[in-house]
Parts: structure tokens; C-alpha cells; sequence
């Protein structure tokens, strides 16, 4: 941090060094960041203002989720013994109170929403510090449930290590922790308890997940290198995009599939408003060739818009018709089915023959960046042609379609790798020993070592059969 404040100021001069130390972190995301609020315990009311970074959204899915549920009430009950130690100890020594009744310390809506998800954390004659313990205990025990409820682009391990409390299963240790927090209070997001420690000049860490997740990684000695996964495109790429279908009357966006790629194109559908999409878009064409990605076959699981697939046959091995099957189905979509926009997906700059030969029609073209040249980007601009980076929508919360497409390869592999009848390798097994079972032996065979079979998967990769029981 200290590198990048001396950039700054050379750059912009020390009085605005920390106003451009933000730009670090513009157009970041809030998924990360919202999540980890949650279960950490941030309050609700912070949620509920829209001008804070935890996002509503992502409060309300997660109160759904039991697991989630357990993990942020332990936390908030955590952080209420560390604010308010001294205050609990001496009412539950000298006024003999018990944590249920003494709301203004211990919030007693999360004990009673523990109770109810099946976790009681009451102890007979209990010191705080001991709850305190008790609580650290139950959150290492159970906040690997919540391990799902993040990307797997994200070390789990660093965000793990953020809930755990350094010494936290002793009294010695338990003590050390609140007095560091004590004394650095001001650092944690919003007061929040949490195993944190950085310099006091970086703000708050959950300004977005741009920021939480590179502070993350430094305080690791690592370093965070797909910026995607937590940077979307600025306000001024999606409201060129919602201007173009609001000017249109009807909208297909039409995919080369030879130069677009899938997971960019979901990320740029997917992080932008579903409802001023379908209401305007009336279908994706899909201009494929037995030679791209396999990802195209399931786009249509993960999107709310109808898709038309064209897989385009090759006459030529080495010659792909996709180009003109793409030129001749737009112009069809023009004249045919009264569609006046087109959204395009490709970076080819063939394509501008189409574009400028259909002046009646509207165009918008997303393209990536490393495969769109100069030329066609100026002759865009000189034509008034909007187009907009695919490659600078947010990634991060597209995983679905990408682990998705690489399951359903996995699958067919094995199944062209690995399939049999054990029922016919069993009876096969017994003619070869020619051992005698009867009907009931071999029964009773099938059902204690043959049904129970697993696979085991070694560190490379290497798959061995397991009978037998577990």
C-alpha cells in the first residue's frame, strides 16, 4: 500500500493521492464481499443501506441457508462478547444473569435462532470467556459447510482463516485476540470481529470484492491475478447497451461461435438488467462449427432467452461456412421476421461487410479486446456503430456455465472409458473360480462386496475400484 500511495502522489500530486488510491478498486464487484458480510455478522441495517457495499440481495438468499444461518449468528454472538466483556461479566457475576437475559449486551435473536437450527450454545455457570471459547470452537467445527457458498476461484483457506480466532480455543489465547482487537478496533469492518490484521490506512476492506479479495491475497504474501473475476464494466458500457434496446423494436443477438467465446458472452448476459433483456431480446442465434467449444450446447440451461442453434456442416475440412450461414441468417432475421437490431458476438472483422451493407438495420458488437484490431474499432466509431468489450463484465459470478461444460465432458469421457455391468462381470468372476455359490451366497456376496463399491482418486489423478464395505 505504501508503493501505491507514492505512485499516487507522484502521479497526482499528495493533496489527491488518497482519492486516487480508489481508482485502484473502481467497477468492483460486490458478491465476495456481501457474503462474507453476512456470515461474519455485519449488521442488518447495513444491508439495508444502499449506500454501504453489502448487497440486500445476497443477505436475503443466504438467510435461506441453514448453514449460513449458524455460522453468522455464532459471529454476531462472538463480536457481542468482545464489545461488551466487561458489562456481561460483571451482570453474570453480581446480578447472576444469563445470557438470554440481558438483551442490551447479547442479542438474544441469535441464540434463539441457533436453538432453532439445532445448536444450543448455553453452558451451566459459565464465565463469558468460556462462551467465547465455546463459540470459536463451533465456528472452526462448522464453517467449512459454508466453504460451497464461494467460488472456487477464491482460496478458501484465506477466507477460512478470516473466522477463525488465533488461540481462540484457550483462555490465554481467547484474551490476546480481544485485546487486539481492542486496540485496533477502527481496522475492522464495521467493528466486526474477525482474524484481521492490517494497517490502519486501508479503509474499509469490504468496499468491494476488488479490494477485499487483492487485500486478501497480500496479507497471504500472495497475489491475485484474474482481476475479471471481480471487476464489471462501468456504467457507461451498460447503459450504451440498454440505450441500444431501447431504441429497438425487436433484437436478436447473433454469436459467431468461431470467435466469441461462451463463458465471456453468459458473464456479459449475466451481469447485466434480466428484465430490460427479456424484454427486448427476442432470441440468441447461435452460429456454430463442429470445431468450437462443446460449452455452446448448454448455454441455453443458464439463460432465460430462447436459443437457436446452428451447427453449420463443413463441405471442406479446412473451410468454415459459418461467416456466410451467419451474413444470410441475419439478413433473413431483417427481412423476415421484422427484426430492426442485432447485437452481434465476434471479433471478426469480416463482418463489417454486413454491418455496412444494412444501413437500415441497427447494430451493437461485442467483441474481446485481445481479437479486435484497430481498423475495425475506428471504422465502428466512424460509423456511429456502438460496441462494447465482453471482457469487461465480471467473470466471477459465471462459474456455473463454465463447471457445467467441463462436468458434461468429464461424464462423456467416462462413459466412453468406463462402462460395464458388474451383475455380468460377477457371474463371469464366478465361472472362471468355479466356485460354487448358491443363488442366496451370491446374493448376499453382491449386496456386502460388490454394491458397495467406490472409487478412490489419488493426488495425480489416478482412479483405482474399492470393494468391499466401507
Amino acid at each position: 500500500m505504501k508503493e501505491e500511495q507514492l505512485i499516487a502522489e507522484v502521479l497526482y500530486g499528495e493533496e489527491t493521492a488518497d482519492r486516487s488510491r480508489y481508482a485502484l478498486y473502481e467497477n468492483g464487484t460486490y458478491m465476495v464481499i456481501s457474503k462474507f458480510a453476512y456470515l461474519i455478522g455485519v449488521p442488518f441495517h447495513i444491508f439495508e443501506n444502499e449506500h454501504e457495499p453489502p448487497k440486500m440481495e445476497w443477505y436475503e438468499a443466504l438467510e435461506k441457508d441453514k448453514n449460513a444461518r449458524i455460522i453468522r449468528n455464532l459471529c454476531m454472538l462472538r463480536t457481542a462478547f468482545e464489545r461488551n466483556y466487561r458489562n456481561i461479566f460483571q451482570a453474570m457475576r453480581y446480578d447472576l444473569k444469563g445470557i438470554a437475559s440481558m438483551p442490551e449486551y447479547i442479542p438474544r435473536e441469535c441464540i434463539d435462532q441457533l436453538s432453532a437450527d439445532g445448536l444450543s450454545i448455553y453452558r451451566a455457570n459459565a464465565q463469558p470467556i468460556q462462551y467465547i471459547i465455546d463459540i470459536n470452537n463451533h465456528i472452526a467445527n462448522r464453517i467449512n459447510n459454508c466453504k460451497n457458498l464461494f467460488p472456487i476461484w477464491l482460496n478458501w483457506s484465506y477466507i477460512r482463516q478470516l473466522f477463525i480466532m488465533p488461540g481462540g480455543t484457550t483462555e490465554k489465547g481467547a484474551k490476546g485476540a480481544a485485546a487486539d482487537y481492542y486496540a485496533h478496533k477502527e481496522i475492522y469492518p464495521y467493528q466486526v470481529y474477525m482474524n484481521w490484521s492490517a494497517p490502519s490506512d486501508v479503509g474499509n476492506i469490504l468496499y468491494n470484492d476488488k479490494k477485499f479479495v487483492r487485500l486478501l491475497y497480500e496479507h497471504h504474501e500472495d497475489y491475485f491475478t484474474d482481476m475479471s473475476k471481480v471487476t464489471d464494466a462501468g456504467l457507461i458500457a451498460k447503459n450504451g447497451i440498454y440505450d441500444f434496446l431501447e431504441r429497438s423494436n425487436r433484437t436478436a443477438i447473433v454469436v459467431d461461435c468461431e470467435n466469441a467465446d461462451p463463458y465471456k458472452l453468459y458473464a456479459t448476459l449475466n451481469n447485466l438488467d434480466q428484465a430490460a433483456l427479456l424484454g427486448k431480446i427476442s432470441k440468441i442465434i447461435l452460429y456454430d462449427d463442429v470445431h468450437t467449444t462443446t460449452a455452446w450446447k448448454i448455454l441455453e440451461k443458464f439463460t432465460q432467452i430462447p436459443i437457436e442453434h446452428n451447427m453449420i456442416e463443413r463441405i471442406k475440412e479446412n473451410k468454415s461456412l459459418v461467416d456466410i450461414r451467419l451474413t444470410t441468417g441475419t439478413c433473413r432475421e431483417f427481412f423476415q421476421n421484422d427484426t430492426d437490431s442485432f447485437i452481434l458476438a465476434s471479433s471478426d472483422s469480416d463482418y463489417w461487410g454486413l454491418i455496412s451493407a444494412m444501413p437500415e438495420a441497427h447494430f451493437l458488437v461485442l467483441v474481446e479486446s485481445d481479437k479486435c484490431g484497430p481498423d475495425i474499432k475506428r471504422a465502428m466509431i466512424d460509423a456511429g456503430i456502438t460496441y462494447c468489450y465482453m471482457d469487461d463484465f465480471c467473470t466471477g459470478n459465471s462459474d456455473e456455465i463454465r463447471i457445467q461444460a467441463v462436468l458434461n465432458e468429464v461424464r462423456k469421457s467416462l462413459d466412453e472409458a468406463v462402462h460395464f455391468n458388474i451383475q455380468e462381470l460377477f457371474q463371469e468372476a464366478i465361472r472362471r473360480t468355479r466356485a460354487e455359490l448358491s443363488t442366496g451366497e451370491q446374493a448376499q456376496f453382491y449386496d456386502r462386496y460388490l454394491r458397495p463399491m467406490r472409487l478412490n482418486v489419488d493426488k495425480e489423478g489416478n482412479v483405482e475400484v474399492l470393494l468391499g464395505p466401507l
